[in-house]
């Protein structure tokens, strides 16, 4: 690895092997380096934390003042467990480690290649502004590789200012691309390197330059390397530049010590857009204002704690709740649940639905049944007692085990999303939070975070959707109240921190009404350890 560092022209302040961490730490090393004034960026091969928590609480101390990259092994599955609840199926064996990264600005890359490309970048370039890249090429073809590995990354290619083309047609050949990429075609001397990239640069709509040199036989890769150090010694000092030299020769020796110091080089396009896009994350997440998580009133926490001790007393082995327990649980911690009332048959059932008011829904109460809906044990929209008793009825002969209803006033549509819990091996609690109802499973487009999750982490859950777009107004819907859901997911970060015996909770669907109407839980489970 010091080889490659080496090649790479990547300084090493250190470089420690800890073995089995019997004396000394990831924790006690990220402690040492955030002191150390040589060290600019710290590179870590991690196969277990030791203590993650300490981790989780130190690591972002750490990377608001210089950038972590790293690479944790371990990500296949030996084997997977039986899931008992959505949130539990939805955590894949590594999907815990992401959540730690993503919270605490660590950049995770796949490889130690990887690893050293992003290092290499962020050790001798300022960290972007923004993910809006210009490319200036003499090939168009690894032109459009790199274009599209920056979409990949979450990188834009926007057009250039009409001042930069103007002045760009100026002095390219007609043949020459004047767009973003700038293709100056296989001829282009190492003049018009130095002038397109002055250019492009300098470019107010542009944060980062990523200039490539495909060797033709008329020219040498070192005039045009020499040529690229000169015009990145007038770039804006917020704009990083990275180059990718096609070249069976490797990296010229000149780009290690420019004007500007040393310009990354990358043998491929695809590592300079992966380069920079783990260094525009790495902006974004170091920009974001600190988040606080939130935690329970006194009051409030003591109510917990007294229902738990009362639950234990009266059934002390692992259970899962009934939904009126675990309802009474999220009233405490300010979770709006549900009006509901439990019935023991079709009469008793009329008889809450009268006193809830119609329409009601009706959801059969059977032991270990996660999926109601699929094996038709819920019933919605009923508008009276008839239809409430060919409900109940029908669920009787439907579920042997049946142990009684549950029946709930009807809520008015809105956006279903799901906030859950599962326990990781290495890392404890996981939260997630993401798009809900009965097709939570298939679409799996959720959010992890390990607890306690803060007010812009649990904002950051919700952007991170792939359907975050329905709580904004999806085609003429009405917009969600984000902030009455973020406000549950942080209502149930804190429950989990004062109730270590939660092994899996499940609230799905939650209804997340327009904003300023909040949101209310509908259907949930929660698993505790009492024993």
């Amino acid at each position: 690895m010091l080889d490659y560092a080496k090649e790479l022209h990547l300084g090493i302040a250190d470089f420690v092997s800890i073995g089995n961490k019997a004396d000394v730490s990831v924790n006690d090393l990220l402690a040492y380096w955030h002191e150390a004034p040589r060290t600019k960026v710290i590179a870590l091969y991690l196969e277990s934390f030791g203590n993650p928590r300490m981790f989780a609480r130190l690591a972002p101390e750490v990377a608001r003042d210089r950038p972590i990259v790293a690479v944790k092994s371990g990500r296949s599955a030996a084997g997977t467990r039986a899931a008992s609840s959505h949130s539990a199926a939805l955590a894949s064996l590594d999907v815990g480690i992401d959540a730690l990264f993503a919270q605490t600005g660590v950049i995770r890359t796949t490889t130690l290649e990887e690893m050293f490309d992003v290092a290499a970048l962020l050790s001798s370039q300022p960290v972007p502004a923004g993910r809006r890249i210009g490319v200036v090429t003499n090939a168009g073809g690894p032109g459009i590789l790199l274009a599209d590995a920056c979409e990949a990354h979450d990188l834009t290619l926007p057009a250039l200012a009409p001042a930069t083309a103007e002045a760009l047609r100026a002095f390219l050949p007609r043949e020459a691309s004047i767009g973003n990429p700038v293709d100056m075609i296989a001829s282009a001397p190492p003049e018009h390197y130095e002038r397109a990239i002055q250019l492009v640069g300098n470019d107010p709509g542009i944060d980062a330059i990523v200039a490539i040199y495909v060797p033709p036989l008329v020219t040498q890769p070192e005039p045009v390397a020499a040529a690229i150090a000169r015009a990145a010694g007038t770039l804006p000092g917020d704009k990083p530049i990275a180059t990718v030299f096609l070249s069976s020769k490797g990296t010229p020796e000149v780009l290690s010590s420019g004007p500007r110091g040393a310009i990354p080089s990358y043998s491929f396009p695809e590592n300079a857009a992966l380069a920079l896009g783990a260094a525009a994350r790495y902006a974004a997440w170091r920009s974001r204002p600190r988040g606080t998580p939130l935690r329970l009133e006194p009051e409030r926490e003591q109510a917990v704690r007294a229902c738990i001790r009362a639950w234990r007393e009266a059934s002390p082995t692992t259970r899962w709740l009934t939904f009126s327990e675990l309802a009474q649980l999220l009233a405490i911690a300010g979770v709006p649940v549900v009006e509901h009332r439990a019935a023991r048959d079709p009469e008793a059932a009329v008889a809450a639905a009268r006193e809830l008011g119609f329409p009601v829904a009706l959801k059969a109460s059977v032991p270990r049944l996660v999926h109601k809906t699929d094996v038709g044990g819920v019933a919605l929209r009923l508008g009276d007692p008839a239809a409430v008793v060919a409900a109940a009825v029908a669920m009787r002969a439907r579920f042997a085990n049946l142990e009684g209803y549950l029946v709930q006033r009807q809520v008015r549509p809105g956006v279903e999303a799901m906030v859950g819990m599962t326990k990781d091996a290495s890392l404890g609690p996981l939260l997630v939070a993401g798009i809900g109802g009965v097709a939570v499973e298939l679409y799996k487009d959720v959010s992890f975070r390990v607890t306690p999750v803060s007010d812009r982490d649990a904002a950051d859950m919700i952007d991170g959707l792939r359907g975050r777009a329905l709580f904004d107004g999806f085609r003429g819907a009405p917009p969600a109240d984000r902030d009455a859901l973020i406000s549950v997911i942080q209502r149930i970060s804190a429950l989990i921190e004062i109730v270590p015996e939660m092994i899996e909770l499940d609230l799905n669907p939650i209804i997340v009404h327009t904003p300023g109407e909040g949101c209310i839980a509908v259907d949930g489970r929660l698993r505790l350890a009492l024993d």
